[in-house]
């Protein structure tokens, strides 16, 4: 056997010892990179499934169990119920893992703008935020309830300072107890050159109170304005740690969570580079106006499936 075949032999062994060994490495780098781009984990609102129900002549928490298998054949991977009691927590624990779905998050109303009530709605919260978190739950969102919903009543300056102040001892409480608070808004508080919405940022400790961005509701109250909503995530970005996902086309909620008035292209990469990693809660809903074209099913899958091309750069 000649040196030259030798030689030959050697450098295919050898090249094919490379080959195997770069996919090997080429392997090891997409389980790497699977094992760290892990799915999104995307939750909805029970909100959207009142409204979408509504519209169907069905009441949704009449059929619970019903609703929340159709909430899980959407492919959403979590539920963020509003829950008025502790008990309610009981009673969702097992439809919830039957359906295995996640309650990372709930929605709480709260009352804090009252001296003489506002300890009480304290104590209120904590109760169902001590329930929830034996399931698994980490932020409590809450909205301090308006002084009447849908009127034109204002809150005065009184009221916001011990609002603001309850809304930090909430929070303090919560993070004393390993959860998070996450201030929610709707378009009342960015009446007055929203100084209700600031305050409640402005006037409380950031460690206590953080935000749940609700980038339609601040896009509404402001006047239907991107720049508003923008210049929000300029001032509080860095405080969000869930955010609320609901569209308009033509200022009109639409019917599924799509392309349309708010740039959420643009939002996402200003979270992403911001490094700030939100909890994700589909909150598509329906009012006077929105077309009806689809089921609710339907509606809330594609919506699921635009937002997690969207928010694809959150994945693990």
């Amino acid at each position: 056997m000649s040196y030259e075949t030798i030689s030959r032999r050697t450098l295919l062994g050898n090249l094919a010892l490379l080959a195997g060994a770069a996919a090997a490495g080429t392997s090891g780098v997409r389980a790497r990179e699977s094992k760290r781009r892990a799915p999104l984990h995307l939750a909805c609102n029970q909100y959207p499934w009142l409204v979408f129900y509504q519209r169907e002549g069905k009441d949704f928490n009449k059929s619970l169990d019903a609703g929340l298998g159709e909430l899980a054949s959407t492919g959403m991977d979590g539920y963020e119920p509003l829950v008025t009691n502790p008990a309610e927590i009981d009673m969702l624990a097992p439809l919830l893992k039957k359906h295995k779905l996640e309650m990372r998050s709930l929605y709480v109303n709260s009352t804090l703008h009252d001296e003489k009530t506002a300890e009480k709605s304290v104590q209120e919260v904590m109760a169902i935020a001590n329930k929830a978190k034996t399931i698994g739950t980490k932020i409590i969102v809450t909205n301090p309830s308006p002084i009447q919903w849908g009127g034109p009543q204002n809150k005065d300056d009184k009221q916001l300072i011990v609002q603001g102040r309850m809304l930090n001892e909430l929070g303090g409480q919560l993070r004393a107890a390993g959860l998070t608070l996450s201030y929610h808004n709707h378009d009342i508080e960015l009446r007055n050159a929203a100084r209700e919405f600031h305050h409640m940022m402005a006037g409380t400790d950031p460690k206590n109170v953080t935000l749940c961005l609700d980038a339609h509701w601040v896009y509404r109250g402001a006047g239907n304005s991107s720049v508003a909503l923008f210049d929000v995530l300029k001032l509080y970005g860095g405080r969000i740690t869930e955010l609320h996902l609901r569209q308009s086309q033509d200022n009109i909620w639409s019917e599924t969570f799509a392309e349309g008035d708010i740039d959420y292209p643009r939002l996402a990469g200003y979270l992403l580079e911001s490094g700030v990693r939100p909890h994700m809660v589909l909150e598509q809903a329906v009012e006077t106006g929105t077309p009806k074209t689809m089921s609710t099913v339907e509606a809330l899958t594609q919506s699921a499936k635009y937002a997690r091309r969207v928010l694809d750069g959150f994945r693990g």
